[in-house]
């Protein structure tokens, strides 16, 4: 694929790569460490770009968004409410009945194991109404 500067001609993946490098902070270096953790659990994971600049990880549907903001790095899950929780990352967006969603604060440590466990589960979930 040629890309020539402008977002239309660049995949999701390089449009993610370019927002990770923009940051140039921790916002930046936490996206792309939660980037490769769920890359990582899910080698099939499909990466859009939706609503004008948000990174979207799909298998069968919406696994979760990655959106920056000044204080935090906020992923998403698109049924988070429908997912098994019990190391308790859900920390946002509890009020909903279907998203849910997780803060993540400068320098703080990704539990790996329980985030790659969500995004199990939720690619799971979004097999199962895929077959239906």
């Amino acid at each position: 694929m040629t890309t020539t500067g402008s977002q239309e001609s660049k995949s999701a993946s390089e449009l993610i790569d370019g927002r990770i490098k923009e940051l140039g902070d921790w916002r930046g270096e936490m996206l792309g460490r939660l980037r490769a953790l769920i890359r990582q659990t899910d080698p099939d994971v499909v990466e859009t770009w939706k609503w004008r600049g948000v990174p979207v990880w799909e298998h069968d549907g919406m696994i979760c968004t990655g959106e920056t903001y000044k204080s935090v790095v906020k992923l998403t899950f698109a049924k988070g409410a429908a997912l098994p929780d019990p190391s308790r990352l859900f920390n946002s967006s509890l009020e909903g009945n279907t998203r849910r969603a997780i803060d993540f604060q400068q320098g703080e440590e990704i539990n790996e194991d329980a985030l790659k466990a969500l995004v199990r589960a939720a690619v799971a979930l979004n097999k199962s109404k895929a077959r239906k």
